[in-house]
């Protein structure tokens, strides 16, 4: 008699063993215990994973998108001081992703990377939200904003703490929740193509509900109730999620990690430049191939020779004393095709990465001029109400999400249609359109930037900065709605291939570029702005100090869409020749290759089998020393 019962697994759900006890007849009339299976992954798991992801960017969101106020109002912080400090905050927070990924990649795995970066990343939270609390953690009030005293070293050094944590923290989840919950659903193609959603969407969806109630909820919250509260929810938002993750634990697929991806990439090229000179055999088949030795980073499917970037081969290649050679082979000296293979997957997708970079650059100051611009015009929606010029990037996010639905419902079924594609468009031909779309968005800042300045010269205000231009802030909606619908595109495609193109052991570490072309995107950003301040003059600056009206900020509207132009052009020429990324998802069995090698017997074969194919004595050379 069996006491649990069996769920049918949902569509896409990944199978794992884990135990289950059942009662069994034995045959002589009693009872035994067996173990049976258990179906872990799928679509339930989502909700926890989730919770802790969308916490996070609340937390984040709704924190930082103010931080300026507080910094500048609250810790009395002069405005360049409390700028600087954002940005290096920013940069410290991407790159530290890089940090979590290569942590979950070669030891600690995605759950604990994930579980431990949630629980720093609340620390910082608790330590921001004291220091608005508590008045010994902040410089007296002071609503002139002139002459004040600024926040003592104790004071500051608790708010770098907390900065300092946070991007720790975001370190562990942002790379890694991605891949986490990626793993808990059958991602294999055959699986995609017929499944009815798309799991990068959806995720993206998730995350801008949480970044839109984070701008409207807190941000309001902390204007007009108090920052402790304001700080306080995304903190309790944050201990809620870390419940729910760990919660959800028993349900998880867990995939082990495979060791240091940076350590087999190295392996790969010192193999190759050793072996420089010998003479890679023809037949690929005749590579060393060892699915023991994968099996713990080739889950999925072990990838497939491809005949790109041919010299990386020589490290697969079997010399004739390693073919003789009964002790375990040397990473260092031989790697399988799998591994190399592995390092031709990230060569071949950091071209097409780094064009995200350069949008990055483009768009990264967009918004702090619109900001600008919005003050200087007409922000009443009624004759009482007047919508804060920070929040009109809400305009962006609800064109994302809507867009996000519209692409998903309409979008990829009619596509599907004419390109046969199950997804509609490739991930490379959707991160084209974002591309693409992108541009016409800063064409048309730059229009609406000419019709400003024009309406203020027919009223005589182009000398006034703080002068109110009866134009309608309204204008400026058209390019958040633009660069809304170009997200739903690039940042949504660009996410599903650095996941899809990368190899399943170093799928945490393909997120993380992720964030760090974001945060080197600003960087370049912040130099354009920086070099075109200083070169064009202080008569007629592109980018005035004070008076944006008698700046030409659509001449550097104009710079940026050339930027993209060039760089549309040259993503264009890498996705063309990008080679998708071959896996052998169903591994047939090795007799196949010995009918088909005249030559006798595949010498990776008889190297396997002269070690006996030991995977523990393989463990002791894999990071041994040059």
């Amino acid at each position: 008699m069996e006491f649990e019962k069996n769920n049918k697994a949902d569509d896409g759900e990944l199978q794992e063993d884990q135990e289950k006890i059942i009662d069994q007849d034995d045959g002589k009339g009693k009872l035994k215990k067996k173990k049976k299976k258990k179906q872990l992954g799928g679509i339930k798991t989502m909700p926890f994973i989730f919770a802790n992801e969308i916490c996070d960017r609340f937390a984040s969101a709704g924190s930082h998108a103010n931080l300026i106020s507080y910094l500048t109002q609250e810790l009395n912080m002069p405005l360049v001081q409390a700028s600087n400090t954002l940005t290096n905050f920013g940069g410290t927070s991407s790159f530290t992703s890089l940090i979590g990924a290569l942590i979950a990649d070669s030891f600690a795995g995605r759950f604990w990377t994930i579980t431990g970066g949630s629980i720093i990343y609340e620390m910082g939270l608790v330590a921001i939200t004291l220091s608005a609390v508590l008045p010994g953690l902040r410089p007296p009030p002071c609503p002139t904003q002139k002459n004040c005293r600024e926040a003592s070293g104790l004071q500051l050094g608790v708010l770098y703490i907390s900065l300092l944590l946070s991007s720790l923290g975001s370190g562990g989840i942002r790379p890694c929740v991605v891949a986490f919950a990626a793993d808990q659903i059958d991602m294999r193609k055959a699986t995609v193509a017929n499944r009815k959603w798309n799991f990068f969407n959806w995720y993206y969806f998730c995350m801008g509900m949480a970044t839109l109630t984070a701008l409207t909820v807190v941000v309001y919250i902390q204007d007009n109730v108090g920052w402790g509260l304001g700080f306080g929810i995304p903190a309790i938002g944050m201990v809620m999620s870390v419940l729910a993750f760990v919660f959800g634990s028993p349900l998880y697929v867990k995939l082990k990690p495979g060791g240091s991806p940076l350590t087999r990439l190295t392996q790969v090229i010192v193999a190759a430049f050793k072996k420089r000179k010998a003479i890679v055999p023809e037949d690929p088949r005749l590579l060393y191939r060892n699915g023991e030795l994968d099996s713990v980073i080739s889950v999925h499917g072990t990838l497939v020779h491809t005949n790109q970037f041919k010299w990386l081969d020589k490290a697969a290649t079997v010399t004739e004393g390693e073919t003789t050679n009964s002790s375990p082979p040397n990473l260092w000296r031989l790697a399988t095709v799998h591994r190399v293979e592995e390092l031709k997957s990230i060569i071949r997708m950091l071209p097409v990465w780094a064009a995200g970079i350069l949008l990055v650059t483009a768009s990264s100051h967009q918004h702090s001029f619109t900001i600008q611009q919005a003050r200087t015009m007409n922000t009443h929606l009624t004759h009482s109400f007047k919508i804060p010029p920070a929040s009109l990037s809400i305009f962006g996010i609800l064109t994302m999400l809507i867009g996000l639905a519209l692409y998903e419902r309409i979008f990829v079924p009619i596509a599907r249609r004419f390109t046969g594609n199950p997804a509609g468009i490739s991930c490379l031909q959707r991160m084209g359109v974002g591309f693409a779309i992108n541009i016409l968005a800063t064409i048309v800042s730059s229009f609406v930037e000419i019709k400003r300045k024009k309406v203020a010269a027919n009223h005589h205000l182009l000398d006034d900065p703080k002068a109110i231009i009866p134009i309608s802030v309204f204008w400026l909606v058209p390019q958040y709605c633009l660069h809304g619908v170009a997200e739903v595109f690039m940042s949504v495609g660009h996410l599903e291939f650095l996941y899809d193109q990368s190899p399943e052991s170093m799928r945490s570490t393909a997120v993380a570029l992720y964030w760090i072309a974001i945060s080197m995107g600003n960087y370049i950003g912040t130099l354009v702005v920086t070099l075109v301040h200083k070169y064009t003059g202080s008569k007629n600056n592109w980018l005035p100090d004070r008076n944006l009206n008698r700046g030409r900020l659509e001449h550097y509207y104009w710079l940026v869409s050339g930027i993209q132009v060039i760089n549309l052009v040259y993503y264009v020429i890498c996705a063309w020749f990008y080679t998708y990324k071959p896996l052998e998802e169903v591994c047939e069995d090795d007799k196949d290759e010995d009918k088909k090698i005249e030559d006798g017997e595949i010498p990776y074969k008889r190297l396997n089998d002269a070690i006996g194919n030991g995977h523990g004595d393989i463990e002791l050379v894999r990071n041994a020393t040059v």
